[in-house]
C-alpha cells in the first residue's frame, strides 16, 4: 500500500472512531478488521489493508465475491435433534467461506492472492479460544446448509412459512439457510453481526412461530435478570427476561446442551437458573428439594419430546410437565373453587395421555399430563404404599368414570351418599390432580407468592395437606387436613353419610385409609357391590374374618348410607356386621 493509501485509510480509522454507530456500520474499527489498526485480538502486525483478509481484487480464489481465502477442506459435525424436520448437510458457499476463519483451523493470514510461504504476519495465527472461534464441531451451534422451504415448515409447524420472513435474513441460492442468513460481516451496528436486533428474540422470531409464545411469562417477563443461580457471572445481552426472551435458555453458538441449544446441560438448570428464589420470586428448587419431590436431580438425558409416555424410562424433568415456550401465569386462586379439570397457564400446550390411553399432542386436562407417568408407563411403581385389597397403580384405570367408586377428576360423579362437601364443592364438582398433589406452601394454603404445582411437599407423596395413613392415629384436623380440605369434618364425626365414622375414626382411631382408597378402584378388578364409596381396604390393618369364612375380606353396599362388613379389625370380628340409616 503506497504512503497516500495508509493516510486514507488512518484518516478514515480516525474519522469513524469519533461515532461508534458508523464505525460499526463498516468492516473498518469492527471485530473483522484484522489489519494492523484493527481492535480485535487477533490482528496484524504490518497489513494496513481492512478488505484483503476477505477480498482482493486480483489473484483471488475465483470465488464470488472475489474471495481471497482458502476453502477449509474440514468435514464438519453437524448439528442434529430428534425434533428437527431439517435435512442439514455439510456446510457450503458463504457460510464455509465465514469457517475458513471461524472454525479455528486455517491461519488468518492465509490469503489466497499471497503466496503460501508468504502468509500475512498475524499477533495470532488463529482465531482465539472464545465465543468466535466455532471449531470444526458444529452440531453445538444453531443449525445452517438446510432448505428453509415451504415444506419444512408444513413438517415442522412452528416455523414461519418462508415466503413471510422478512427480506432482510436472505437464504441461499437453493434456499438454504446460511451464516450470511442471520450475519452481515459488514455491518456490526447491532452487534454480532446481527441483521436483525436479538432483543426479545426479534431474530429468532423472524423464522420460528413458537405455539403460544407472545402470551407466555418468558416473552412478557419484566423480571430483571440479576440473582440467577447457574451462571450469575456470565453476562447477557440486556436487563430483563422478556428482553433476553430466548437467550435466556438457549445458546445460538457454542451451546453446552447441543441438542436443542440449551444454555446447560442439566435440563433442570434451564429452568432452576431463574426459579431459584432469584429472579422469579417462588424458589421451585427448594420445592424439590422437600422430603417429598419431583427429583428432576435424579435424571439426565432422559427427557425427549419426542418420547413415547407409555414406553419411556422412568424420569422426570420440567419440561414434562411445561412447556417453556408456552407457560403463562396462573390467575391467582386461594378459594379452592372446583375447577373443569382443564388445565391452567403453567401447563398449557403439554403433551399428555388421555382418558381413553390414546396420546395426545397438546393436553386440555390436567390428568392428561400426569397421566404420561402416572398411568400405562410401563415403568411406573407397581407398588401402591398401601397395601390395598385391590392394587393399582394406574391412575388412569383407577379414575374412570365407570369404575365402581373414583374421585371425579376425569369426570364429575353424581353420588348420593356424598352429604359432607364443603362448598364451594358438591355433587357434580369435578376436581384436578393438583387438588390434592401440590405444594404444602402454595397460594392453595393461602400463603402469599407461595410456589404452587406438584414440584415438592413436606407430606408424601406430595400432598398439599397432611394425611395420616398409620393405624391407631388420634383423630384432628391435622391429621386428616387433606380430607377435610373438602369434606366437612363436623359431618364427618357427626355420622350423616356413616352411621359409624365416629366410632371407627375418633374411638378405634382407624385412618381413613383403612378402608377408603382416594384414586378409585378399576372396574376391571372391582364391582359396585363391593367398592362403592371409595372401599377397598388397607390389608396391614383390615385382616380376614375367622369362623369358616375362610380369607373373607368383604365389604356389600346395601343401599343408600347401607351395607355390612365381613372381616377383622382392630381384633374385632364382623360377619356381615351391617349399618344403614
Amino acid at each position: 500500500m503506497s504512503r497516500s493509501q495508509s493516510t486514507i485509510v488512518l484518516l478514515l480509522v480516525a474519522g469513524l472512531a469519533g461515532s461508534k454507530a458508523n464505525a460499526q456500520r463498516s468492516v473498518v474499527g469492527s471485530p473483522h478488521d484484522l489489519s494492523v489498526f484493527g481492535r480485535a485480538s487477533a490482528h496484524a502486525i504490518e497489513e494496513e489493508q481492512v478488505c484483503i483478509f476477505c477480498h482482493a481484487p486480483h489473484n483471488a480464489t475465483g470465488q464470488a465475491p472475489l474471495w481471497n481465502r482458502h476453502m477449509p477442506p474440514t468435514h464438519y459435525r453437524i448439528y442434529e435433534s430428534s425434533t428437527t424436520d431439517a435435512r442439514i448437510d455439510q456446510p457450503s458457499g458463504p457460510s464455509k467461506m465465514c469457517l475458513s476463519c471461524h472454525d479455528g483451523a486455517l491461519a488468518l493470514g492465509l490469503l489466497a492472492s499471497r503466496p503460501i510461504g508468504d502468509p500475512v504476519v498475524m499477533s495470532s495465527r488463529t482465531i482465539g479460544p472464545g465465543p468466535a472461534d466455532l471449531t470444526q464441531d458444529l452440531s453445538d451451534d444453531h443449525p445452517i446448509a438446510f432448505r428453509y422451504d415451504r415444506a419444512l415448515a408444513n413438517r415442522d409447524g412452528q416455523l414461519k412459512d418462508p415466503n413471510i420472513v422478512s427480506s432482510k435474513l436472505p437464504l441461499g441460492a437453493h434456499d438454504e439457510v446460511h451464516c450470511t442468513t442471520c450475519h452481515d460481516a459488514h455491518d456490526n451496528s447491532l452487534g454480532d453481526f446481527l441483521r436483525i436486533t436479538d432483543r426479545r428474540s426479534a431474530i429468532c422470531l423472524s423464522c420460528h412461530d413458537m405455539l403460544g409464545w407472545d402470551v407466555s411469562a418468558h416473552a412478557r417477563s419484566p423480571f430483571p435478570i440479576r440473582g440467577r443461580q447457574v451462571d450469575p457471572r456470565e453476562k447477557l445481552t440486556y436487563h430483563t427476561v422478556a428482553d433476553n426472551a430466548c437467550s435466556n435458555c438457549h445458546k445460538i453458538h457454542s451451546a453446552p446442551g447441543r441438542e436443542r441449544l440449551r444454555r446447560f446441560v442439566r435440563e433442570e438448570d434451564n429452568c432452576l437458573n431463574c426459579h431459584s428464589g432469584g429472579v422469579v420470586l417462588q424458589n421451585i428448587a427448594s420445592e424439590m428439594r422437600k422430603p417429598s419431590a419431583h427429583r428432576v436431580e435424579r435424571y439426565l438425558g432422559r427427557h425427549d419430546p419426542t418420547e413415547d409416555p407409555r414406553t419411556m424410562g422412568r424420569h422426570v424433568e420440567c419440561e414434562d410437565c411445561h412447556n417453556p415456550h408456552a407457560v403463562a401465569a396462573n390467575a391467582p386462586n386461594s378459594t379452592r373453587r372446583p375447577s373443569n379439570g382443564a388445565v391452567d397457564g403453567n401447563t398449557r400446550f403439554v403433551s399428555g395421555i388421555s382418558a381413553t390411553g390414546r396420546r395426545v399432542k397438546n393436553s386440555h386436562f390436567e390428568y392428561e399430563i400426569c397421566f404420561k407417568c402416572h398411568a400405562d408407563n410401563i415403568s411406573r411403581p407397581r407398588n401402591s404404599g398401601i397395601a390395598r385389597q385391590v392394587t393399582q397403580t394406574n391412575t388412569r384405570l383407577e379414575f374412570q368414570p365407570t369404575n365402581p367408586s373414583f374421585h371425579p377428576v376425569i369426570n364429575p360423579r353424581n353420588n348420593r351418599d356424598v352429604v359432607s362437601l364443603l362448598p364451594p364443592w358438591r355433587v357434580g364438582s369435578q376436581m384436578r390432580c393438583t387438588d390434592c398433589h401440590n405444594s404444602d406452601q402454595g397460594l392453595s394454603n393461602s400463603i402469599p407468592n407461595g410456589p404452587s404445582g406438584p414440584h415438592g411437599s413436606i407430606h408424601a407423596p406430595i400432598l398439599i395437606d397432611n394425611y395420616t395413613t398409620k393405624d391407631f392415629t388420634m383423630e384432628s384436623a391435622r391429621n386428616y387436613a387433606l380430607c377435610y380440605r373438602c369434606h366437612d369434618r363436623q359431618s364427618i364425626l357427626g355420622d350423616e353419610s356413616f352411621e359409624l365414622h365416629n366410632l371407627h375414626v375418633v374411638q378405634e382411631r382407624a385412618p381413613c385409609s383403612a378402608c377408603h382408597d382416594a384414586h378409585g378402584i378399576s372396574r376391571s378388578q372391582g364391582s359396585r357391590t363391593n367398592h362403592s364409596n371409595l372401599i377397598n381396604f388397607d390389608r396391614s390393618i383390615v385382616t380376614s374374618a375367622s369362623g369358616g369364612l375362610g380369607s373373607r375380606v368383604e365389604y356389600v353396599d346395601t343401599g343408600t348410607y347401607a351395607g355390612n362388613c365381613t372381616l377383622t379389625c382392630h381384633n374385632v370380628v364382623h360377619v356381615r356386621f351391617g349399618y344403614g340409616r
